[in-house]
């Protein structure tokens, strides 16, 4: 979803094409729909508390803005500890602002891109590397030069019959789509099966999820669930409880996030981070997880970099490593992980330069290596021990016991340790060595971190 589109607003038109679309099966009661399954699909995906994520800006990745360019740094993002991409829009994009948002053909990957052929290939060489692959789908809209504008039925119209662009929005370069139309929604469930079947890919982070019926998304989850063989992520971008009873594995967690903008950035109570996990979690069923993130592609593109909106590259990578060691699936966003200090956007090019923040990215692997190596960080028991200036997590799995420490604060600050950090010793996680706290108190840096087990 763009969170707003800073560009003037151009008047809405519709473009009528002289063919349509003839896929109207019925997905429910076929679920291949004739499609080939394309390679092997991945059996025995990780449990959804074990992902890892990483979202591809492919604008940005290279010089050349393609599948080729990420391919060609899989073994960087798998580096990382990621186990699952998510590649923003590859479908055919039209429309007045070049937005990869604005669908024009839900069936072809985007020359701008690569082929089909492509597509294949990426899927693979990651999966090669032992990470899923998720695909940007948009669901609630199209571009206007879309083909199914032929038949306005499938789309929302005003009282004078005219289409639409999604009501309360600004988003005036595309189209919104009727959920009330049978053959519409047929033919977006054949569309999401055919990148499943064709491409091999391990299934979607769906855009602007809030914005679709409850009832759609339940019977295509259901539908794209009964593909044989099949095991599929299904991530929402939105925050309704009810995603995951139409059977989405992930959505966001943007008062998380809020929240640790206010303690990184404002200086609010570090503690409150933690109260805010309880809240969010009691509503989450077990086995569902939320996506927790300092940036992505709307607050990088609209907002400002990681490191303008915590105030510096300390805080940023400080607000991270609170948002990596509490419960959740972390997101990293391209160029996150070298501090590129530049806002990146995404209905043009802006390439990312990797030679940029050698330093920072080791920051980034010594935490990702802390996370992705102790299992405590994904799955274990929450312990929180926060004050109003320190973020202080416990995570325990049967006896073994992983922490981390940070001063989410710009200055030198103090913390009363708890009893069982009290003349503790260990190991420190970012580098192997041993790790002791002498007496009851600790002093840290600004926005410094400790993990350590």
């Amino acid at each position: 979803m763009r969170c707003r589109i800073q560009y003037y607003l151009i008047a809405i038109f519709s473009l009528a094409f002289v063919f349509s679309c003839d896929k109207k099966e019925d997905p429910i009661d076929n679920e291949t729909d004739g499609y080939q399954q394309y390679g092997t699909p991945v059996a025995n995906i990780p449990d959804n508390e074990e992902l890892v994520m990483y979202e591809v800006n492919l604008r940005a990745f290279s010089s050349n803005g393609d599948l080729q360019g990420v391919q060609n740094r899989l073994d960087n993002i798998a580096e990382l500890g990621v186990n699952i991409i998510w590649l923003m829009p590859i479908q055919t994009n039209g429309g007045f602002i070049n937005s990869p948002y604005a669908i024009s053909d839900y069936y072809a990957v985007d020359e701008e891109y690569g082929t089909l052929e492509n597509l294949r290939t990426f899927i693979e060489e990651a999966h090669n590397r032992g990470m899923l692959v998720i695909l940007d789908w948009v669901a609630n809209h199209t571009a206007w030069d879309n083909t199914w504008t032929v038949d306005s039925s499938w789309y929302t119209q005003d009282a004078n019959g005219t289409i639409i662009h999604p009501a309360g929005t600004n988003w005036t370069d595309v189209a919104d789509l009727n959920f009330d139309n049978e053959d519409m929604a047929n033919q977006m469930i054949d569309a999401m099966k055919y990148w499943l079947l064709e491409a091999n890919a391990d299934g979607y982070r769906c855009d602007a999820a809030d914005y679709v019926p409850y009832e759609f998304w339940k019977r295509a989850i259901d539908s794209l669930r009964a593909i044989p063989n099949r095991e599929l992520v299904l991530f929402a971008e939105g925050a309704r409880n009810d995603h995951f009873e139409a059977g989405f594995d992930l959505n966001f967690d943007w008062s998380f996030y809020n929240r640790t903008v206010s303690i990184f950035a404002s200086g609010t109570n570090a503690s409150y981070l933690g109260n805010q996990h309880n809240i969010t979690y009691g509503a989450v069923p077990a086995g569902k997880e939320k996506v927790r993130f300092t940036t992505n592609h709307d607050q990088c593109a609209w907002d400002g970099t990681a490191i303008d909106i915590f105030g510096g590259l300390d805080a940023s990578l400080a607000a991270f490593a609170a948002t990596l060691f509490y419960p959740g699936v972390p997101l990293i966003y391209t160029g996150q992980e070298i501090g590129w200090n530049i806002q990146i956007p995404f209905f043009t090019n802006s390439v990312v330069n990797w030679n940029y923040g050698t330093s920072t990215l080791e920051k980034y692997k010594k935490l990702m290596n802390a996370y992705t190596n102790n299992e405590e960080f994904k799955s274990g028991e929450l312990n929180d021990y926060s004050s109003s200036d320190f973020i202080c997590i416990n995570r325990e799995i049967v006896g073994n016991s992983a922490w981390c420490l940070i001063n989410s604060k710009n200055t030198i600050s103090s913390f009363s340790l708890p009893l069982e950090l009290q003349n503790f010793s260990g190991t420190n996680l970012f580098d192997g060595s041993s790790f002791v706290l002498n007496g009851n108190t600790i002093s840290l840096a600004p926005f410094e971190t400790l993990v350590f087990k």
